[in-house]
């Protein structure tokens, strides 16, 4: 049996969600025909009580999209320093918008209110970027699934607003939030300038993010989405995809968070683990023994069919999904007694 936890993006479409997409109408997207991907868009704005959405091939799209948006040439964004923005998206931030960032070290990638108020230059100083967006990850990757505190949030938007910030959402992992807290889509939808959502993840579409805003931020997207070559054709089958995992997947995610907080409780009972991150939701971060480096570890465990992957010398990274199952959790059990 192999175990492939290296990443929620490894999700193979269900049964169901493959007949959705055989049985999709199709259009051209180009020129707004095709009723699958008019129909997801409409849905995720009406769910997240934004006005527009719009279907790209990936996050990294949705993200570069939005800090293209709502940036200038040689403005700032602020972010925390594990940000996926900053470290995953081959600087696309310099290379697509022209921007410089400032980094923070926030709390397992989380940043505070008061961290973001002391970051913003002076914008009348001519030797500093204009800081013009700040940017926050929900749930953070890097910091093991990390979940923002809510009410923090909104004291960030309150320093956004006063400041006249633009705030942005990676939520490329945020439904694995939503499942965890008494937050509601629309509540992201009320504090956030834009938000990315990614299907490809825990909801186990094939393909897929949206970016989601207002009438003005999407239509600004869309024309930047074209010259990145994004602009889609008969994609309702990828659409249908997406709305099937929003019928049916959410509530699923609840079980990939109780199979990540038992791995974390088997690895933590294990003498070449030193310490386990707080597992929040679905990614265990495990920090090993001196006596093992992370890429050691990673190359045992191939060997025997388990698969994840090293996040720093010492730090491995496991992220359960839908198609990691209870008989798949129990197996992993007895493979990592060694």
């Amino acid at each position: 049996m192999r175990i492939d936890l290296r990443s929620d993006t490894l999700t193979l479409p269900t049964s169901g969600m493959k007949e959705a997409m055989q049985n999709a109408a199709l259009g051209d997207d180009v020129y707004g025909e095709d009723p699958g991907v008019n129909q997801l868009e409409k849905k995720v704005a009406a769910m997240f009580g934004m006005e527009a959405a719009l279907f790209c091939p990936t996050g990294t799209m949705t993200n570069q999209l939005a800090i293209r948006v709502h940036t200038q040439p040689g403005d700032e964004v602020i972010c925390d320093k594990l940000s996926h923005i900053y470290l995953y998206e081959g600087g696309g931030i310099a290379l697509n918008a022209f921007a410089s960032v400032r980094p923070l070290d926030g709390d397992r990638g989380r940043i505070t209110a008061q961290m973001v108020e002391d970051s913003i230059n002076n914008p009348d100083d001519v030797h500093q970027p204009v800081t013009s967006l700040v940017s926050l990850e929900n749930t953070v990757n890097k910091g093991g699934g990390s979940i923002y505190d809510f009410e923090e949030i909104k004291k960030i938007k309150e320093v956004c607003v006063r400041k006249g910030l633009i705030l942005h959402l990676d939520g490329a992992r945020l439904f694995n939030a939503l499942v965890e807290t008494d937050q509601q889509p629309e509540d992201y939808g009320h504090v956030f300038d834009s938000i990315s959502i990614c299907l490809s993840k825990g909801l186990g579409c094939p393909v897929g993010s949206l970016l989601i805003g207002t009438s003005t931020v999407i239509a600004k997207a869309k024309r930047f989405r074209k010259v990145m070559g994004g602009g889609w054709r008969q994609a309702g089958g990828l659409a249908a995809a997406g709305n099937y995992a929003l019928d049916h997947h959410i509530a699923l995610l609840k079980e990939d968070h109780r199979r990540a907080k038992e791995i974390g409780r088997i690895l933590s009972q294990n003498s070449y683990v030193k310490n386990v991150y707080p597992v929040e939701t679905n990614i265990v971060l495990a920090e090993l023994s001196e006596v093992m480096e992370s890429v050691d570890f990673v190359a045992k465990l191939k060997e025997l069919d388990v698969h994840c992957v090293s996040f720093g010398k010492y730090l491995v990274r496991f992220v359960t999904h839908l198609d990691f199952t209870d008989q798949h959790l129990e197996e992993l059990a007895q493979r990592l007694k060694f």
